[in-house]
């Protein structure tokens, strides 16, 4: 069982910050901007390229009640996935970075395979 699945059911303790029977979202335990939160789909779901229609469709109305609840749905929030190894994702269960709560910078980094040292 994965370590999302794990808090889903209450095995590992998480600050909740919003949660529906479908959906939840917590504060990130290593925030990257003052407003980090990861939503999950409490059905387990590997990740983007697995996710149903249906599921994002609920996924998104979601999103912007925790937008809404933290207060970043007008100044703005950069929503992230990361899909599979090559698109950095480190757990696997689909979620989504939620990143506001102020100005954010564009810090985009990869390792281009074809460069030489």
């Amino acid at each position: 069982m994965c370590i999302f699945c794990k808090i889903v059911n209450g095995e590992i303790p998480n600050n909740t910050v919003h949660e529906s029977d479908h959906f939840l979202a917590f504060h990130d335990l290593y925030p990257k901007a003052p407003v980090h939160v990861l939503i999950i789909p409490k059905n387990h779901v590997d990740c983007f390229q697995d996710v149903s229609p249906e599921t994002m469709a609920g996924l998104t109305e979601f999103t912007q009640e925790v937008a809404t609840k933290l207060g970043i749905d007008k100044t703005g929030y950069r929503l992230v996935t990361n899909n599979g190894k090559d698109g950095g994702q480190e757990v696997d269960h689909l979620h989504f970075h939620m990143l506001g709560g102020g100005k954010l910078v564009w810090d985009h980094h990869h390792e281009d395979p074809h460069k030489s040292l």
